[in-house]
C-alpha cells in the first residue's frame, strides 16, 4: 500500500504544478489593457497554454514509462519556473502568447505524478489514490484563479508569475527528496518506438478513445466558462475586478472535496456510471447559469455544479484507463490528456470568439452544447463491448 504522506505530497505537487496554467485567467482583462488587446485576442493566451500542455503531454509524458520517474518529474518542475519566468518578463502580447504556449508544453509534471501514483497504489485503493491525488491537482486548477486574483492587486501580474516560478524551484527540492524511485517499464526502448505504441494505443483500445472524448468535451464546456468569467465580471451589473474573479476559484474548489468519493464510488460501481452522472451534472450547471448567471447566487451555484461534474467525470475517466494496462498507464495518460487539452483549448477558443458577439448567453450556449455532445458519445456507446486490447504489440513498443 502507498504511504499516505507520499499520497498527499504527490496531491499538492499535482496542484502547485498545474495552477502554472491558470494564473493568467483572472488577469485577462488587466493583462489586456496593459497590453491595448481586445477579450478575443487575450482569449488566444488562455488557449496557447492549453495548446502548448497538449503538445507537451503527447512529446513528453509518454516518457513516464522509459525513464525513471522521480527525475523526470524534478526535471519538468525546473523547466516549468524557466517558462514561468519567460511569462513574467513579456514585453507584448505576442511575447505573452507564446510564453504560454511554452509554459503549457512544459507544464506536463501532474500528468507524470498521475499515473505514478496510479502504480504504485494497491489495486483495491487505486480509485482512492488517484482521486486524492486528483483533488490536490483540481484545488490547484481552481485556486490559482483565487491566488493570481488577489496577489495581482498588490504584487501586479508579473510579480504573479516570479513569485510561481520560485515556488517550482522550491517545490523541484522537495520532491527529489520525498518521492521514491521508480522502475521504467520500457527502459531501453527507443523514443520513436515509444511514440508509435502511443497511436497504436489510440488505435486499438475502444475503451481508452471514449474516455478520451469525454474528458475532452467535458473540458472544453468547464474551459468556456473561465475563459469568459473575467469579462462578464467586469460588465454590468457586476463591475468587478480580477480580485473577485479569481474569488469563484474557492466557490469550485469546494467541490474538489469530491474527488476522493467519487474515486471510490468508481471503485465499488464502475467508473462509467460516475462519468454519465457527471456529464448530467454539467449540463444542468449551465442550465443555472443561464438562467441565473446575471446574479452572484446563480454564478455560485452553476460553478458548484460545473466543478463537481468535471471533476467526478475527469477522475471516473482517468480510473476506468488506469485499470486497463498497467505497464502502460504514462502511454494511456497521454492519449487521455491530450483529447482533455484539445478540448480545454477549443473551449477556450469558442468563449472567446461567441464572447464579443453573443455575451453570456452565447458562451452558456457554447458550454452547454459541448456538454449534450458528450452525452451524445455516453449514450452512443451504451453497449460498448469488453475492451480489446492487443497487450504485445499495443503496449511493449519492442514486441
Amino acid at each position: 500500500m502507498i504511504a499516505r504522506r507520499t499520497v498527499w505530497i504527490m496531491a499538492i505537487g499535482c496542484g502547485l504544478s498545474v495552477a502554472n496554467l491558470y494564473y493568467s485567467q483572472p488577469l485577462l482583462e488587466r493583462i489586456g489593457a496593459e497590453f491595448g488587446a481586445s477579450a478575443a485576442r487575450m482569449g488566444i493566451v488562455a488557449t496557447a497554454a492549453q495548446v502548448g500542455y497538449a503538445a507537451g503531454m503527447l512529446l513528453l509524458a509518454p516518457l513516464g514509462d522509459l525513464l525513471e520517474r522521480r527525475g523526470l518529474i524534478v526535471a519538468t518542475m525546473l523547466a516549468t519556473a524557466l517558462a514561468l519566468a519567460v511569462v513574467a518578463v513579456s514585453p507584448g502580447f505576442a511575447w505573452l502568447a507564446t510564453a504560454h504556449l511554452l509554459l503549457g508544453a512544459a507544464t506536463v509534471t501532474p500528468q507524470i505524478i498521475v499515473p505514478f501514483a496510479a502504480t504504485i497504489a494497491a489495486p483495491h485503493e487505486r480509485g482512492k489514490v488517484v482521486g486524492t491525488v486528483m483533488s490536490g491537482l483540481l484545488i490547484g486548477i481552481l485556486l490559482a484563479r483565487t491566488a493570481s486574483g488577489f496577489l495581482a492587486v498588490y504584487v501586479g501580474w508579473r510579480g504573479v508569475f516570479w513569485l510561481a516560478s520560485g515556488l517550482m524551484v522550491a517545490l523541484a527540492a522537495v520532491m527529489a527528496r520525498a518521492l521514491p524511485r521508480s522502475s521504467p517499464t520500457l527502459a531501453g526502448t527507443s523514443y520513436g518506438a515509444l511514440m508509435r505504441s502511443v497511436f497504436v494505443l489510440a488505435r486499438d483500445v475502444p475503451t481508452l478513445r471514449t474516455s478520451a472524448l469525454f474528458g475532452g468535451l467535458a473540458f472544453g464546456s468547464f474551459s468556456v466558462f473561465w475563459t469568459v468569467l473575467a469579462f462578464h465580471l467586469a460588465t454590468p451589473p457586476f463591475g468587478y475586478g480580477s480580485d473577485v474573479a479569481g474569488l469563484f476559484g474557492l466557490v469550485g474548489a469546494a467541490g474538489a472535496a469530491a474527488a476522493p468519493l467519487t474515486g471510490a464510488v468508481a471503485d465499488r460501481r464502475g467508473p462509467r456510471l460516475t462519468i454519465g452522472l457527471g456529464l448530467v451534472v454539467i449540463l444542468a450547471a449551465y442550465a443555472v447559469l443561464a438562467a441565473f448567471g446575471w446574479t452572484l447566487i446563480g454564478l455560485v451555484a452553476g460553478v458548484l455544479l460545473l466543478d463537481l461534474g468535471v471533476q467526478g467525470t475527469h477522475i471516473s475517466n482517468q480510473a476506468r484507463i488506469y485499470g486497463l494496462m498497467p505497464e502502460a498507464r504514462s502511454r494511456l495518460t497521454t492519449v487521455y490528456m491530450v483529447a482533455f487539452f484539445v478540448g480545454g483549448s477549443l473551449g477556450s477558443a469558442a468563449g472567446a470568439a461567441v464572447w464579443p458577439r453573443f455575451g453570456w448567453p452565447g458562451a452558456c450556449g457554447v458550454g452547454a452544447g459541448f456538454a449534450l455532445a458528450a452525452i451524445g458519445v455516453f449514450i452512443a456507446t451504451r453497449r460498448e463491448g469488453p475492451t480489446f486490447i492487443r497487450a504485445a504489440e499495443t503496449a511493449n513498443p519492442s514486441s
